[in-house]
């Protein structure tokens, strides 16, 4: 399970990072995502992942921390919000200039 959930990170995480290093708008945008998603995956892989756990502390008991799936939970919802804000700045930056290049070169114009 921990291999599994380490290779979903590395994949996500170099997905990310590819899409973030296009020149265009909307590739940077699920760049963003997918490194959102890499992050999100790691810190609920930090509450121990375990079936059927409980979220109390008990003696002796294995028990999944509540705290990062907390976190998540916020992450994903702020994500969400950041994405659609984004795509708005996109959607204008296309309509303004015509095109939906990133880079900020003169002489390629």
């Amino acid at each position: 399970m921990e291999a599994l959930i380490a290779i979903t990170i590395g994949l996500l995480t170099t997905t990310g990072v590819y899409l973030i290093l296009r020149q265009r708008s909307f590739p940077v945008i699920l760049g963003l995502s997918f490194l959102s998603y890499a992050v999100n995956v790691f810190i609920f892989a930090t509450g121990r992942v375990q079936t059927g756990a409980i979220p109390i502390i008990g003696e002796g008991r294995i028990y999944t921390d509540p705290l990062p799936q907390a976190l998540v939970l916020t992450a994903i919802v702020i994500s969400f919000g950041m994405t659609a804000v984004i795509v708005i700045m996109a959607v204008a930056g296309y309509l303004t200039a015509g095109h939906d290049r990133v880079d900020l070169d003169e002489d390629a114009r």
